[in-house]
């Protein structure tokens, strides 16, 4: 199921979800707008699950990847 909703974006932000509709990188702005949201999701579960990962001290197969997650941002550009 799917819901429509209304966002403001800014010029820019438009103007790079309409380059990725116009190079078939997505099949539509609505579809590049879920693709981003979906990203920044995992990404935060992968925060997530990186500091439970931390606090309980089982962390030295997984420190690259911690460091990584935890020291980068997702840029769309």
């Amino acid at each position: 199921m799917t819901v429509q909703i209304a966002v403001r974006l800014p010029n820019d932000l438009v103007t790079y979800v309409d380059r990725q509709v116009q190079s078939g990188l997505a099949s539509s702005r609505a579809a590049a707008v879920a693709r981003a949201l979906e990203l920044q999701r995992r990404r935060e579960i992968a925060e997530r699950d990186a500091a439970i990962y931390l606090a309980h001290g089982e962390v030295e197969e997984f420190e690259p990847m911690i460091a990584h997650l935890s020291g980068s941002h997702l840029d769309l550009d």
